[in-house]
């Protein structure tokens, strides 16, 4: 699952981001899934990232593209889990050209659990 997971962010990163990361890991805990990306950024995003102004015209950038194919990766994930992806959080640390996603699901995916009641 974890493998299926990464080469889908990988994927993702190609068709939406315009380019791949150097290396992904993707970890399955309980309800989380979590994919952590190294080397994302872009030659021109590295030169940008050389100021102050250009580091928050990156992470702007970034976070525009995340919303816009949001809803395609957490039904990519979705597919892969079995499990609804109830929320994504991501944040990209550009002086270490890496990024973080953390998709939140309905169920315990590890232990292959039902989904949580909501009272």
């Amino acid at each position: 699952m974890e493998n299926s997971i990464r080469n889908a962010v990988i994927k993702f990163e190609q068709e939406f981001m315009g380019r791949g990361p150097d290396e992904v890991r993707a970890l399955v805990a309980r309800d989380l899934v979590v994919v952590r990306l190294k080397g994302v950024l872009t030659p021109a995003e590295r030169q940008l990232a050389k100021t102050a102004e250009g580091v928050e015209m990156v992470k702007q950038i970034r976070q525009n593209l995340i919303a816009q194919g949001r809803d395609k990766l957490c039904e990519q994930v979705s597919e892969i889990t079995g499990a609804k992806v109830l929320g994504l959080f991501t944040d990209i640390d550009v002086q270490l050209s890496e990024r973080v996603f953390v998709f939140t699901t309905d169920r315990d995916i590890q232990n292959g659990a039902r989904p949580f009641s909501s009272s």
